[in-house]
């Protein structure tokens, strides 16, 4: 669910103190995004654009399963066609969130 090995990589990259805000803007910024795909259903464009930009942040953060169900829409919507389900995408980054925020504070104590 979450690629511990790139968190720490960009952890690294930015610094410890950065990351902090680094990952909340990323949070902030796919959940905003998230709720415009229900306005986004029947316009493929659109669909495309948005998954495109929530598959980048997914690799970003290490959400690899969310990254990889985000490729697929995107795949899916460039070819004219969105075939997943948008509240399984929602549901699946509140799991990886959840992880996220149960693990990190524990692998990366002071």
């Amino acid at each position: 669910m979450i690629d511990w090995v790139r968190v720490s990589e960009l952890r690294s990259e930015i610094g410890a103190d950065d990351f902090e805000e680094v990952a909340n803007l990323f949070l902030t910024e796919v959940e905003d995004t998230l709720l415009r795909l229900d306005a986004a259903a029947g316009n493929n464009a659109e669909m495309q654009a948005l998954m495109h930009f929530l598959k980048g942040s997914a690799l970003n953060l290490g959400f690899s399963d969310l990254s990889i169900l985000c490729s697929k829409g995107e795949s899916d919507a460039a070819q004219g066609h969105v075939t997943f389900d948008p509240q399984a995408l929602k549901d699946l980054f509140a799991q990886s969130r959840k992880a996220f925020e149960t693990e990190y504070p524990k692998r990366y104590a002071a």
